[in-house]
């Protein structure tokens, strides 16, 4: 049996924000406002006013295009490593919870940010890049680059919801562990199971993602009553969702918002998340001083998410 096609949401049920007026101080307390607001009611929202080129997002889709395009042997000639950078092969099967394991229909190639020579912890290991598809690497570093500094003001801003102060993200994500990536979904015409979809059901891991996504859509969150609702593209703006960690760090007032990806559109979809991650020494424990969960080390955290989500080759695989 197909699985039943989702309602979309309409643009009145899901927050569109502006987050231009964060670097006006005189509009900045609001702006805050309505993202907490957000965070606490929803777990996601668009984001729009963000000051990002969208020629950046047309050149990465295209190199993405590309990319994708190679032979299979080419790309996996350079593989997921265990920190999370290289190629992610289609229909690759992930084991989200001791209950539920699945296999997505989906591609992606991931980087990080490059520390260079000054390497201090396994999730900071180097790029891979591709020995063709020359497009590529020049298209991801720029728009890395770029959304690197609306996820400062993002994140600064969430922080300062949570009664932080504001050097709050400029010190724990100083050395980030974020991901950018690459999502490539074949079309999937009727899909009959959850667990084998275009992306299965999950939460993110990490702080919050900012996601670009094509004009084909696909993408669907579940709301707080358990309904599966699709959000669709907005032109010119991102998707953010909260992840795990905001959830943990703000106690649960922050939603980390379940969602899942089915490409029931007969043409290739295209999308590119930023996981936006602290540094990989970083302790995460409650802001709030209380006691409700045992503080953890983020980098060893993420090391084990990414071993159970993702087919990585071991070290010196």
């Amino acid at each position: 049996m197909t699985i039943p096609k989702s309602r979309c949401l309409d643009f009145d049920e899901i927050p569109v924000i502006d987050v231009a007026p964060l670097t006006d101080p005189a509009s900045r307390a609001e702006v805050i406002e309505r993202l907490d607001r957000a965070c606490r009611d929803v777990g996601f929202f668009y984001v729009v006013g963000h000051g990002l080129d969208r020629s950046l997002t047309t050149s990465l889709r295209d190199a993405a295009q590309e990319f994708f395009a190679l032979a299979e042997v080419d790309k996996r000639a350079i593989g997921l490593d265990p920190s999370m950078r290289g190629y992610l092969p289609l229909y690759y099967r992930s084991q989200i919870s001791d209950d539920f394991a699945g296999t997505s229909h989906q591609e992606g190639f991931w980087i990080g940010h490059d520390f260079g020579a000054d390497r201090q912890h396994p999730l900071e290991a180097a790029n891979r890049w591709p020995a063709t598809a020359s497009a590529l690497r020049p298209a991801m570093t720029a728009y890395l680059d770029a959304v690197e500094t609306l996820a400062a003001r993002l994140g600064q801003a969430f922080a300062e919801a949570l009664g932080q102060a504001r050097d709050f993200y400029a010190t724990r994500f100083a050395r980030p562990t974020s991901r950018l990536k690459l999502n490539h979904y074949p079309p999937q015409h009727n899909p009959e199971r959850v667990d084998n979809i275009g992306v299965v059901p999950h939460t993110d891991s990490g702080a919050f993602t900012i996601l670009w996504q094509d004009a084909h859509g696909g993408l669907e969150v579940r709301s707080k009553s358990g309904e599966w609702v699709g959000a669709p593209p907005l032109a010119d703006s991102f998707v953010v969702n909260i992840g795990d960690i905001l959830q943990y760090w703000s106690n649960g007032r922050f939603a980390s918002t379940p969602h899942r990806v089915i490409n029931r559109n007969g043409v290739d979809r295209y999308s590119i998340p930023y996981f936006v991650n602290p540094g990989a020494r970083v302790t995460i424990a409650p802001l709030d001083g209380s006691n409700s969960f045992a503080p953890f080390d983020y980098g060893e955290y993420q090391l084990q998410k990414w071993r159970s989500f993702f087919p990585v080759e071991q070290a010196g695989g």
